[in-house]
Formats: C-alpha cells, structure tokens, sequence
C-alpha cells in the first residue's frame, strides 16, 4: 500500500492574547529559546517561532482581540499539549518557583506515570508527563 509518510510533527501553533507575556512564558517557564519573530502589519500580528531542543517549533500568534478558547466543558479538537519530563515532582516545583499554578501530580491509570497539569497565561492546558 503506498501513501503519504509523515516524518514527524513540524510546528504547534499558539494564539496568544497578550504575544510578550506568552513569549515570555514560553522562553522563561518552559525554556523555549526565540529563533526568530516577524509583525505582519496588514494582520496587525507578531508572530515568533520558538524552539525547544533544538528540534521542536512552537508558532506564537497574537492577532487583535481573537475569542476566548473554553478550557471546559471540554470541547472537540486539539485539547493540550504534553511535555515529557525525567521527574514532574521536580518540573512542578521548577514551574511553582516561577509562579505558575499547576494541579496536582496524577497517576495516568493506563500507563501507571505520572503526570500534572498547567495553563500557559490564556488558560492553554498544558501537561509534564513523566518519561
């Protein structure tokens, strides 16, 4: 059977409502470093691309007054984005020393990890799952 081959996952997209506190976020929080960013002035929008080891691109947006995303009820379509870590009591505690609210550290009944949830400022769901 021949068909398309997918080679990986190229980019994630994120709007944010506020583009500097996101990046600032993203870089500060997480440890995304900026490969570079461009305004597009006829979209009244920034756009940067953010890297994570050197291989993983996050697309920041910012666009005027885009709608709220409902964080729940849950809805359909994409719902977070996980971030694999050796330890997620240690990443909680890195991301609570830096002010950013997560929930508790949970058992994923299926694979028996560990795993926690955070929002990046817009209320994206976020997750460290434990390698």
């Amino acid at each position: 059977m021949s068909g398309m081959r997918i080679n990986g996952v190229h980019h994630i997209a994120v709007i944010a409502t506020d583009y500097d506190r996101s990046k600032a976020f993203y870089m500060d929080a997480l440890g995304f470093t900026l490969r570079g960013e461009v305004y597009r002035g006829d979209r009244d929008s920034w756009m940067g691309d953010l890297e994570l080891n050197g291989s993983y691109v996050l697309e920041l947006f910012s666009f005027p007054s885009p709608p709220t995303r409902r964080s729940g009820p849950e809805q359909v379509g994409l719902r977070h984005l996980a971030f694999e870590v050796d330890d997620v009591d240690a990443a909680v505690a890195e991301l609570l020393a830096k002010d950013v609210v997560t929930e508790h550290v949970r058992i994923d009944p299926h694979t028996g990890k560990r795993f926690a949830f955070f929002f990046d400022p817009d209320g994206q769901p976020l997750e460290l799952y434990e390698a």
